[in-house]
């Protein structure tokens, strides 16, 4: 069941295109609240709200915002014009988007008549925060670099929700945001992994796609029971569309969760049981100690039998990002906290380098 309340805007906090983030009181209890433009229309101060408090009220860490439901001052919207495909199908929130693959699409054609990636660089990760890295390191060893993020629907479904998105398109270092199956607001919307890639390439005219979920997981503790093991899956359709498949692999030594210790249970999952074809790896050399754990996880899945896999120097991609103008932070950690996460990240980019020389 959802938790519902109604609350009243006092206070505008940041105004985007797409994305209000607001003040409200509920009960003459003051929180922060989400409003998507898109769904909701706009909102201004003294506007009675409709609001789902669901995350609020169970104390979640992801998603732990109040979300407006509608605007009870003005609950009447008119369709936009364009396109016919629905998304968040058959729920009360279902709203349509214009498909760059569907028949009225100045681009359906191009899905019709593509023939292959011809192996373009395709960083497939587990985390959003995986992104900023990545895209950090494309963007220092090559910066005419044309890179497309691809939004899927395993965490966050609108890419409104993402500031590192929103910094990424400010500094002009992503060339353009695909949002896939039920995710929404890209650039581009399409219907799935595949037309989302081929998209990248033929119309957005990329040179390296990183495949990722928005801001936000979900985990059990379970070895298959986590919305992260997409990655196997797509990692596959890079390569039955002839791409360069790169996994970014989940690497940390400050999480203090056994299972993510070291080269995350996530992680071994995906690369041991999920992928069913040969995925590029790329492994830092990190110090002896740590080396020894990731080495012995390696053997252990059989993931470098499985896969081709590189060990990769650390330190200069450590430089790198030190100097980045871009924040890293995942699970409220930062690069100094958690320096093994952003470099393997980092180590993913650099082998999409090598990949473009190769054929160029």
């Amino acid at each position: 069941m959802l938790s519902v309340k109604i609350g009243k805007v006092v206070r505008i906090i940041r105004e985007e295109a797409e994305l209000t983030e607001i003040m409200v009181d509920i009960d003459d209890h003051e929180s922060r609240a989400i409003n998507y433009n898109q769904l909701s229309g706009g909102v201004e101060v003294g506007d009675r709200i409709l609001l789902n408090t669901t995350a609020v009220e169970l104390q979640l860490g992801t998603g732990g915002y109040h979300f407006v439901i509608s605007n009870l001052a003005h609950p009447e919207h008119a369709l936009t014009p364009g396109g016919h495909i629905m998304k968040l199908r058959y729920t009360p929130y279902q709203l349509k988007v214009f498909s760059s693959e569907e028949q009225e699409s100045p681009y359906h054609e191009v899905f019709n008549s593509f023939e292959s990636l011809q192996q373009m660089p395709i960083l497939v990760g587990t985390l959003h925060s995986m992104l900023a890295p990545v895209v950090s390191v494309l963007k220092h060893y090559k910066p005419d670099c044309k890179i497309a993020y691809i939004m899927t629907d395993g965490a966050a479904l609108p890419a409104s929700l993402s500031n590192v998105v929103r910094n990424l398109k400010k500094e002009s270092m992503i060339a353009g945001t695909i949002t896939v199956g039920n995710a929404f607001g890209g650039d581009l919307d399409c219907i799935n992994i595949y037309n989302g890639l081929i998209a990248a390439k033929e119309v957005l005219k990329c040179d390296a796609a990183v495949v990722a979920m928005g801001p936000g997981i979900v985990g059990t503790g379970t070895k298959y029971g986590f919305t992260g093991i997409e990655q196997g899956n797509i990692l596959d359709a890079v390569n039955d569309l002839s791409g360069s498949a790169i996994a970014i692999p989940r690497i940390s030594f400050a999480d203090a969760r056994e299972r993510h210790h070291g080269l995350s249970h996530h992680s071994i999952t995906v690369l041991e049981k999920i992928v069913k074809t040969k995925v590029y790896l790329g492994i830092p050399s990190f110090e002896q100690q740590k080396k020894e754990i990731l080495c012995n996880q390696i053997t252990t899945a059989g993931i470098q039998e499985k896969h081709t896999l590189q060990w990769i120097e650390p330190e200069a991609l450590y430089n790198i990002l030190k100097n980045s103008k871009l924040k890293f932070s995942t699970m409220g950690r930062g690069l100094e906290e958690d320096r093994e996460f952003f470099i393997t990240a980092a180590a993913a980019a650099q082998l999409a380098i090598s990949c473009l020389t190769d054929h160029e």
